[in-house]
């Protein structure tokens, strides 16, 4: 069996004999991980997978859950934690956020026992983002980087499908309430990790930010496959695989930017043309793209094109305390009461 892993510290595959047990499963998440309690998740939209109902001893291939080629996401979770099958101590029941992070220019680290959310700006991109030459297209592969305004995912996705309209924030964000409320039967409090009712209004706050399931709602609604490359990962997750038309956007932490290829003059080092003149969509079939844009994510890689969310320095912009990573940023909210914070850039 052969899985992917992502888990607070980032990305990993595990690879298994094919009578590996519950208990295997359990022992490898926890030497890939380092976390001995956690929740799991899988599939999309993400649902639980609750090991912990099952024996160690029981063989994966007896679950009902097919997990060869699988995405399991992993969370830390409080409580105890349940034994392997090496009497080690890991703990797995299901319970995560998306594959792919909400994220935006100011992330909110939210926890259910704070007063409020934990406001956490990310440091400035650099401006010099790099380019890929396409003179087979003759043209430039360019990162089109959308605004800080908590609304990038909905404005990386409206670039390709609705060029030209910058007006069109609050109808997405509408559009993914009004299918939630549709369709109750799969965006489910567990789904959703608040209330649908409670979803659906923070989803149309112009501060809130999206995610895996507005990708998912809004790549159905207009037929397009959604690429999403992490630039941290380089991990890519589709969106209504199999659509005849597919877009391609750049996750880097806690925000998101649009892929576009741009027409250009010899010998194409440089997108010179105005972004009216972008190509934004491709089709599903075109592999060559798709190929060449994580060429692209790989050099803003090279440049730290990213903001690790899991280990990431982040000071109180109150007393200047530094924590590191976002569990660390909401224990101090909780114990100082304060909720301003913004990413070390040194």
């Amino acid at each position: 069996m052969r899985a992917r892993l992502r888990g607070p510290g980032g990305a990993s595959t595990i690879t298994l004999a094919d009578d590996a047990t519950v208990g295997d499963l359990l022992t490898e998440i926890v030497e890939k991980t380092s976390i001995p309690s956690f929740d799991i998740k899988y599939g999309y939209p993400p649902k639980p997978l609750r090991l912990e109902q099952s024996e160690p001893s029981r063989p994966l291939k007896e679950l009902d859950v097919k997990l060869d080629g699988e995405q399991l996401t992993i969370s830390q979770k409080e409580g105890p934690a349940v034994p392997t099958s090496n009497n080690q101590q890991s703990g797995p029941s299901g319970s995560l956020k998306e594959a792919t992070p909400r994220a935006d220019s100011s992330r909110v680290i939210e926890d259910r026992r704070s007063p409020g959310p934990v406001s956490l700006q990310r440091k400035s991109m650099e401006s010099d983002v790099p380019e890929l030459p396409l003179p087979e297209r003759g043209a430039t592969l360019v990162l089109r980087v959308m605004p800080d305004d908590n609304s990038c995912l909905f404005r990386a996705l409206a670039a390709a499908v609705l060029p030209g309209d910058d007006l069109s924030m609050p109808e997405l964000r509408a559009l993914v309430a009004s299918t939630i409320q549709s369709q109750p039967e799969i965006y489910t409090t567990v789904v959703l990790e608040k209330r649908p009712d409670d979803y659906c209004r923070w989803i149309q706050s112009p501060n809130s930010w999206g995610g895996a399931i507005e990708m998912g709602i809004l790549a159905q609604y207009f037929d397009i496959e959604i690429c999403s490359i992490d630039v941290q990962s380089l991990r890519v997750d589709r969106f209504n695989e199999g659509a005849r038309s597919r877009c391609i956007l750049v996750y880097s932490g806690i925000h998101y930017d649009t892929i576009v290829q741009s027409p250009s003059e010899p010998p194409h080092t440089r997108a010179d043309s105005p972004p009216e003149f972008d190509k934004r969509v491709w089709d599903s079939d075109d592999d060559d793209i798709l190929i060449k844009a994580l060429e692209l994510c790989k050099k803003l890689q090279e440049k730290h094109y990213y903001t690790d969310t899991g280990g990431m320095a982040i000071r109180c912009q109150i007393c200047g305390t530094i924590v590191h990573g976002e569990t660390e940023a909401s224990a101090h909210a909780r114990e100082s009461g304060h909720y301003d914070m913004a990413e070390v850039t040194a």
